[in-house]
């Protein structure tokens, strides 16, 4: 997909430019699997699908120019103050954009070598379902908790918004509850259904996710969602929520659960971290990470996911600290039973399944190794269909370990 595509829309011409809302949806005709539109300036402007990148020309507008990125950034960011003022003072600003009728949009503008570029997430009209994102069906059981705390996990760009807007849609369609949510930018649009939603966005509607999150605990919800953990200050006000009666949802940029675990702990002063460690422990009901990976068949990416359920040997580990034979991945891997599922697991049953390839599984294994030898009578059998191919595939698949 190195190769400009070309779409449906109006020459342009610097005398003309061509309007900033015919540009996205010329971008976004191109196909139903667009992921991602990018603006660089000395590329065209480019698109994301199945985790490639494709430029694509829109009339005269082969390669964007400094003023062009410019312009589309204004376009995105007009009559929003707090972004252009972000923008000028920290390099770099969020903000949501909706293109009436088409689709919504999360965006980052940032300042790179003295000229603008755009970063935008197509956000599907739809709140997606369980079915349609693949996810492990025994995740409905999240929206049947009546408090405690429930992190959703994985590096940008992993899907963390789609599952938890999955989630919280199940709660709004089966439960008369009162559900507050606190995003940077709002992405999804919830309706009111069997519960009542607010959805607050970052600078528009409050300065702060720990202001909003200390103002909630006067709204009576039930559920509070936290579009990310940022800081200690946030991370001890969702503690207390779920320590009050609260179900709350978050979100944190970490790969698996031991590593959500740490950095949770690591934001407090050392004399703190023991009693965070135990009101953790006692707090977490479910860490959901995922991994985004490209599906063999091309048709677009499907999450590979971990889950971690709260039960004593859980709750245990993570109050005491992991170690030799101890840890959490320990207790995932002997807890299938409670629903708790690895990674590495998780990825030898989808190359079975011929969802993904093996160069694919490897590459984003938590051990390589061991999940290499798991899936040594595929290897085998590949190698001997095509032992250079297959060999030298093998060898270079480290390179796209994440």
């Amino acid at each position: 997909m190195s190769d400009a595509i070309s779409a449906a829309g109006p020459s342009g011409s610097t005398q003309a430019p061509i309007p900033t809302n015919v540009i996205l949806a010329s971008m976004l005709q191109v196909s139903d699997n667009v992921s991602d539109l990018i603006f660089s300036p000395g590329k065209p402007p480019q698109i994301e699908i199945g985790g490639r990148l494709a430029g694509v020309k829109i009339g005269d507008l082969a390669v964007l120019t400094a003023n062009d990125t410019q312009r589309i950034a204004a376009d995105l960011m007009a009559g929003n103050a707090t972004a252009a003022e972000q923008l000028r003072t920290q390099g770099a600003a969020d903000l949501s954009y909706s293109l009436p009728g088409k689709s919504r949009f999360r965006v980052n503008v940032f300042k790179q070598r003295g000229t603008c570029a755009i970063v935008m997430r197509v956000i599907p009209p739809k709140i997606p379902g369980f079915e349609q994102l693949a996810l492990p069906p025994q995740l409905r059981e999240v929206a049947q908790l009546k408090n405690g705390i429930v992190l959703v996990t994985g590096p940008t760009g992993s899907g963390k918004s789609s599952t938890l807007a999955a989630i919280i849609d199940l709660i709004n369609e089966n439960c008369s509850y009162h559900i507050v949510t606190i995003e940077d930018p709002i992405e999804f649009i919830h309706n009111h259904k069997k519960g009542t939603i607010h959805q607050r966005e970052l600078h528009s509607d409050t300065p702060t996710f720990a202001l909003a999150l200390r103002a909630a605990l006067r709204q009576a919800p039930k559920v509070i969602l936290v579009g990310e953990m940022r800081d200690r200050e946030t991370i001890e006000i969702a503690l207390e929520a779920a320590e009050t009666g609260h179900l709350v949802f978050s979100t944190l940029h970490t790969i698996d659960a031991s590593k959500t675990v740490e950095r949770i702990v690591g934001a407090f002063p050392l004399a703190e971290q023991q009693l965070i460690r135990t009101r953790l422990a006692g707090s977490f009901r479910w860490i959901v990470s995922q991994r985004l990976m490209p599906r063999k068949d091309g048709k677009g990416r499907i999450a590979a996911v971990e889950i971690l359920r709260s039960n004593m040997r859980t709750r245990e580990y993570m109050e005491k600290g992991e170690s030799e034979g101890r840890s959490l991945l320990d207790a995932i891997r002997d807890g299938s039973l409670d629903g708790m599922q690895s990674f590495d697991a998780e990825l030898e049953r989808m190359v079975r399944e011929d969802v993904i390839t093996i160069d694919t599984a490897l590459g984003y294994a938590s051990n390589q190794g061991n999940l290499r030898l798991a899936l040594s009578d595929l290897i085998e059998e590949a190698d001997r269909a095509v032992p250079d191919l297959a060999s030298s595939s093998r060898g270079r698949s480290h390179a796209h370990m994440q």
